[in-house]
């Protein structure tokens, strides 16, 4: 199990750094999505995956710790937001420059 939830990291990570580079307003929203996401769920792991373990202390003898839930929560909210922010941007950018390459300049071929 651990060894899939590694590869499936490795795989978001990898995707997101890839779509970053692309220097495109659409694959760099994907991509910071990605590596958001890649991020929540090395987080959550920190917890330690079990299942049907109580996240309340005193419920039995092992319980799941409630932070990295709280922390992933957390980041969830503020992932979305900065998710609706930088689309919000890159449209204006898009508006303004009329080219979608992020540093408003078309590569040369």
């Amino acid at each position: 199990m651990e060894a899939v939830f590694a590869i499936t990291l490795g795989v978001l990570m990898a995707s997101g750094v890839y779509l970053l580079l692309r220097a495109r307003l659409f694959p760099v929203v994907m991509g910071l999505t990605l590596i958001s996401y890649a991020v929540n769920l090395f987080i959550f792991a920190m917890g330690r995956l079990a299942s049907g373990i109580p996240a309340i202390i005193g419920q039995s003898a092992e319980y799941s710790d409630p932070l990295p839930q709280a922390l992933v929560l957390t980041a969830i909210v503020i992932g979305f937001a900065m998710t609706a922010f930088v689309v919000v941007l890159s449209l204006r950018g898009l508006g303004e420059l009329r080219t979608d390459h992020v540093d408003g300049r078309e590569p040369r071929e």
